[in-house]
């Protein structure tokens, strides 16, 4: 990308001089003329501006940190497309004066524990805000962390990030181009996903990094090392650098699990042993927490509201209880009319009289039986409502849902819930209801547990051992497996013969899908001694690969009209000059040409002209004619975009 300093941006934003470019955009020094402050504007690169996704994603950026406000994330001022001069697609952020976490490391190497959490802290405490508004960085590592000159710590890059309204997962192969593969999470190299927990995971290899000084894994390859942090375990820093403390350990070993379920769930509950930690290292600090969030109570009904509702729930029509006995219409008509007619037949005969108290006894026995049937009814209703199975809770449909899902529509009704089975299921993704027990509609007694049967998702294939094999009978396992034969990609290694496959990608062992694809990593042996040429690349390349290979790398700066800025002009000794491991390469970063083109400061006020001039490296002579107060810029010398060697002086008239 060619530069751009000295450019206009949307009309407000200076272009002053390039800081650093990297694979999707370019950063620059910059001057808003309209607050008078000085920011920092990243800008895609051309060629990637009619790519959809490399937009989205760079829009996604801005609108993941802009949703953050957080004292340790660098904060987003401004986003959009410069219509009026060269197409770009800009970001606007915060200036921050300072070096990364990574020129630390170089600088320093090995930190002392306190001074190493003193540094993780604040990107601790970010990522907790981060976390809570479901936003995930999934690209941390030191080049990420900028410290300031005054000793604020902040995260930068957000630019793959993901959240509920930000998108989706990205791929395996995005995520290892884009992401940096030596803090990479296993699960993030294996399939492409994603949560908080990958985040703990990367904070982890960081922390590991700032107290022993190195990253725990090495390799000949960016993919030879994404094979250990799937394969192996992170070791203990203590087993590497004695004298540290056995709770770091602890924070490490937890961090890095390859197990996601058994590292911290967020940066939330790794901030807490990091503040344990601190106090332990320092039994003198005092930690405070501005946290300020309430969880929401749940109303509990009142004790009249209870006894409200039992009485309506014992409300039947023509059926009452209790204190008002149950009568019979039929028995109290037939015993009063009885009455009546017994009285003027007193003086019947005695055989007259035992028939009729033989048939008013019959009468009075089948009033009688009708009275109990409904007593017997009542006394069901109410025992069936008060002790019985009527008395449970109504339980609603919980098919479909997750079980946090069902565990927030269950507890307010007094029910717990539990994973009874989980079964695989071509249909229902894992992680999902497929049934309860109860089912919907069904009761159960307050207080009891719904049983939860949880879908697996697809039935999962162990992906065989490949190790050793020629391509040929690997191939021949994958496809015996019921997996899809994928691409075979060479790769240098110190233990497997030339020819035979490393592994496979995934790695053996792992659980995949039917049909998944499995790649072949093929040894071509040892790796040659030296370094490759870094020469034209990516100063970042140069520097993490050369530091995984086991070399020293010392970094100097120069300009150059050819080698665009961030990139490796020179390197010694020569690429492929056998080394030992731990010797000295010394590269060469180029800081642009040594020319810059002169800005535009034409209509701008004296005092901004001359900051902009001076911001780009240029002394400035002013020449001032007319009576007004408040003079502007009316003609520049050498004129605008006019390249200049940094140092040189530009004249500029103001009337």
């Amino acid at each position: 990308m060619s530069d751009l300093s000295g450019q206009l941006i949307d009309g407000r934003y200076q272009l002053q001089h390039l800081i650093a470019a990297g694979g999707m955009a370019s950063i620059y020094a910059a001057f808003d003329t309209r607050l008078d402050r000085k920011v920092a504007v990243k800008i895609m690169h051309p060629h990637l501006a009619n790519d959809e996704e490399f937009v989205n994603r760079f829009i996604r950026e801005a609108k993941a940190t802009a949703s953050l406000s957080h004292p340790n994330i660098v904060a987003i001022q401004d986003q959009g497309w410069n219509e009026g001069g060269a197409p770009a697609i800009f970001l606007v952020m915060e200036f921050i004066e300072g070096f990364t976490l990574r020129e630390l490391l170089h600088e320093q190497g090995a930190l002392a524990a306190d001074v190493a959490l003193r540094y993780l802290a604040p990107v601790v405490s970010a990522l907790v805000a981060a976390h809570k508004q479901g936003i995930i960085h999934r690209d941390l590592k030191p080049e990420n962390i900028l410290i300031a000159k005054d000793g604020r710590v902040k995260i930068a890059d957000f630019g793959l990030a993901r959240g509920a309204s930000l998108g989706t997962t990205m791929t395996v192969e995005s995520s290892v181009v884009l992401g940096s593969v030596s803090y990479l999470a296993p699960e993030q190299v294996q399939r492409g996903v994603s949560d908080a927990r990958s985040d703990i995971y990367s904070l982890g290899i960081m922390l590991f990094e700032m107290v022993v000084g190195k990253r725990p894994f090495d390799g000949d390859s960016p993919i030879a090392i994404a094979y250990k942090h799937v394969n192996e375990r992170v070791p203990a820093p203590s087993t590497i650098k004695a004298g540290l403390p056995v709770l770091l350990d602890e924070i490490v070993l937890k961090a890095t699990d390859p197990n996601p379920d058994k590292r911290y769930r967020d940066a939330a509950a790794m901030e807490l042993d990091i503040q344990k930690l601190q106090q332990e290292l320092d039994p003198a600090r005092r930690q405070l927490t501005l946290e300020l969030d309430v969880a929401p109570l749940i109303a509990k009904p009142t004790k009249s509201a209870k006894k409200k509702s039992q009485s309506e729930k014992l409300a039947r029509p023509g059926l009452r209880f209790g204190s008002v006995p149950v009568t019979n219409p039929i028995t109290r008509t037939s015993t009063a009319s009885a009455a009546r007619e017994s009285e003027p037949m007193r003086e019947a005969t005695n055989s007259t009289a035992e028939i009729r108290r033989r048939k008013l006894s019959r009468r009075v026995k089948r009033n009688r039986f009708v009275a109990a049937v409904i007593l017997v009814g009542a006394l069901g209703f109410g025992w069936y409502h008060f002790l019985g199975a009527g008395s449970g809770v109504s339980i609603p449909s919980v098919a479909g849902l997750s079980q946090a899902q069902a565990n927030s529509m269950l507890q307010p009704l007094g029910l717990s819930a539990d994973v009874a089975a989980t079964v695989p299921s071509e249909e229902i993704p894992a992680g999902v209801i497929i049934s309860s027990s109860p089912g919907g509609g069904g009761h159960v007694k307050k207080g009891g547990t719904v049983h939860l049967t949880i879908s697996q998702g697809p039935a999962q294939i162990a992906v065989p051992l490949l190790v050793g094999l020629s391509p040929a009978d690997a191939n021949k396992a994958i496809a015996a497996a019921g997996l899809q034969i994928g691409t075979t990609t060479p790769a240098y290694s110190e233990t497997v013969t030339a020819g035979a496959v490393i592994d496979g990608v995934p790695a053996a062992g792992t659980q995949v899908r039917k049909n998944t694809q499995i790649d072949l990593l093929v040894s071509q042996g040892p790796a040659p001694a030296g370094a490759q040429s870094y020469i034209g690349l990516s100063s970042d390349q140069a520097l993490n690969e050369l530091t995984a290979a086991g070399y020293k790398v010392l970094s100097k700066y120069g300009y150059s009209d050819t080698i665009p800025a961030g990139s490796v002009i020179t390197q010694s000794p020569p690429a492929n000059t056998p080394l030992p491991k731990g010797s000295n390469i010394t590269i060469v970063i180029s800081s642009g040409s040594a020319k810059a083109a002169v800005p535009n400061v034409l209509k701008q006020s004296t005092n901004s002209a001359t900051a902009n001039l001076e911001n780009a490296g240029f002394v400035v002579k002013v020449k001032s004619s007319g009576t007004r107060k408040s003079k502007v810029v009316v003609a520049i010398s050498p004129k605008a975009g006019t390249k200049l060697k940094r140092g040189g002086t530009v004249t500029i008239t103001v009337r």
